[in-house]
């Protein structure tokens, strides 16, 4: 696991280790520069190249500043150029200045019109909050117009360390050296596009720094290994989770599939899928383990000679259950928005809810504040997983203002339904009511495809039927989800990655986390646990 910090958390692990340990803040500077100058001499191609800094006045330019020189002393033709009035430098990078000028250096006023090979952007941390014009949005320009190779140290210039907005414009680095932890901005998009290949640096603040308060939000790294729950190897298929899957409509079988398959693959026992009478050849084709729970006229009548309907069918099986994923495929008909109802305002099993069962619960706003006011009182597990599309829709924003944040908007929605929310993007994002959020990095381009959203439903239900905690089983299964898109994708490519790719990606994905378990079973006389990582 990595911690992923904003501005002010970054703020404060940097003052406490300065303040509270005593470590000089030069010292800090002079790590972080090295870290930034040892990427670059890295690159066999860039050694000797000539070498602009572009420094702001505040510590981020001090850094630069000392890269510059790191980089002039292992014999870079290397140009200083400060941007912004020197008189408003902070101490430490008035310090740097000084040296330089003892060195000898000239330091530029003005955008230089040499030509060069390397841009070190050093002209805003962590710390902006405002959008960039006159000289400074001139100065990103000359960066990015350049043709130089980039690196920005700690973030580009321009992207917003907490939410990875882009303040007008921004710095398009090749590389960015962060400092002691990853910032949200470099995972988030639009900054994540910005930031180019990240580096992690350890400069010596450390987690001890946070004096026990730790940061909200995480992430996985992309080589941590997947942790299942326990598995009893004395179990049967009733005692790996029983999943009942409310999915799929007349012309939207394939959502019922894609969830029902997914299920199974994650390791559930067994799984019961809600569907119209016209689905059932199609599902006992494509997915014969599930088993049916009908609906329609040829499922027979009800006690008042009416037609079966989903609600009646929902009825009959959720004993059976000890988990329920619904709203795949389901569609927006009469039938579907009862059956959304019921399952919302009656059901006393884990839930999770997904497409169509959030378009629902958006539109009927009556019904939300029912749902809101019951989910205050506690209840079972609920976990949403809407694109942001659906998530706008519960949420009554644009698809701007969403985007912009999703972390604030999935954690005010855990808050107000006392559930896990995710928001499906190329950073999707999970937030729980304690206030915890996860950023997922795992995953690729080719994931944006039809029914990509049915599987990661499926994989997350039946992690929960396996019994692990809900927002553990949202985290890990998005995390999962994107290893099987990028097994997916190293087998056919990003371009043609389906659906049906993804569920042939996750079976060595769960083969590897599988063999692990064994392992760590063998070892240690007990099996993994995503607690282990996540906590």
């Amino acid at each position: 696991m990595e911690y992923l910090v904003t501005a002010a958390e970054m703020k404060a692990c940097d003052r406490n280790t300065t303040e509270g340990f005593g470590v000089p803040s030069l010292v800090l500077m002079e790590r972080a520069a090295l870290a930034c100058a040892r990427e670059i001499l890295s690159e066999k191609r860039l050694r000797g190249k000539r070498t602009l800094i572009a420094a702001g006045c505040g510590n981020n330019g001090g850094d630069g500043l000392a890269v510059g020189r790191l980089l002039m002393q292992e014999g870079f033709p290397v140009d200083f150029w400060l941007i912004g009035e020197r008189s408003r430098c902070s101490p430490e990078t008035e310090k740097q200045l000084e040296i330089l000028e003892r060195y000898g250096c000239t330091i530029l006023n003005h955008a230089p019109e040499q030509k060069y090979d390397v841009i070190v952007d050093a002209m805003f941390g962590i710390g902006l909050k405002r959008p960039l014009e006159g000289i400074c949005a001139e100065a990103v320009a000359h960066v990015n117009g350049s043709g130089a190779f980039v690196l920005s140290v700690d973030i580009p210039s321009g992207v917003g360390a907490d939410t990875g907005a882009v303040y007008g414009c921004a710095v398009r680095a090749d590389v960015t050296v962060t400092f002691a932890f990853l910032k949200r901005g470099l995972l988030l998009y639009p900054g994540a596009s910005y930031a180019g290949r990240v580096r992690l640096a350890q400069i010596g603040i450390t987690e001890e720094s946070f004096l026990g308060k730790l940061p909200a939000a995480f992430a996985f790294r992309k080589d941590v290994p997947v942790l299942l729950p326990e598995r009893d190897p004395n179990g049967n298929k009733g005692t790996f989770g029983k999943v009942l899957l409310a999915a799929g409509s007349p012309g939207m079988a394939g959502a019922a599939v894609l969830s029902a398959r997914a299920v199974l693959g994650a390791g559930a026992g067994m799984v019961r899928v809600i569907c119209g009478e016209e689905n059932r050849s199609i599902l006992q084709t494509a997915a014969p383990e599930a088993m049916l729970a009908l609906y329609g006229e040829a499922a027979g009548k009800d006690g008042a000679g009416q037609d079966r309907t989903p609600s009646d069918a929902f009825r009959d099986a959720q004993g059976w259950a000890d988990v329920i994923a619904a709203g795949c495929g389901l569609g927006r008909s009469r039938e579907a928005e009862e059956l959304i109802r019921l399952i919302l305002t009656e059901n006393k099993k884990p839930l999770v809810l997904d497409a169509d069962g959030i378009n629902i619960l958006a539109a009927d706003r009556a019904l939300l504040d029912q749902v809101c006011r019951m989910r205050k009182a506690g209840g079972a597990p609920l976990i949403l997983t809407p694109h942001p599309g659906e998530l706008g829709r519960l949420a009554q924003t644009d698809m701007e203002t969403l985007l912009s944040d999703p972390v604030s908007v999935c954690t005010e929605w855990a808050g107000r339904l006392n559930a896990v929310v995710l928001c499906k993007t190329a950073a999707t994002v999970a937030a729980d009511p304690q206030g915890r959020i996860y950023v997922n990095r795992s995953g690729n381009s080719g994931m944006a495809t039809a029914g990509s959203g049915d599987v990661l439903t499926g994989i997350i239900v039946g992690l929960l039927a396996q019994g692990m905690d809900p927002f553990e089983a949202a985290c890990m299964g998005v995390y999962l989800h994107g290893l099987a898109g990028d097994a997916a994708a190293g087998r056919a490519g990003e371009y043609a990655v389906t659906a049906g790719k993804l569920l042939e990606g996750l079976e060595p994905v769960m083969k590897a986390a599988d063999a692990r378990r064994a392992d760590r079973s063998a070892g240690t006389g007990r099996g993994s646990d995503a607690r282990e990582v996540i906590n």
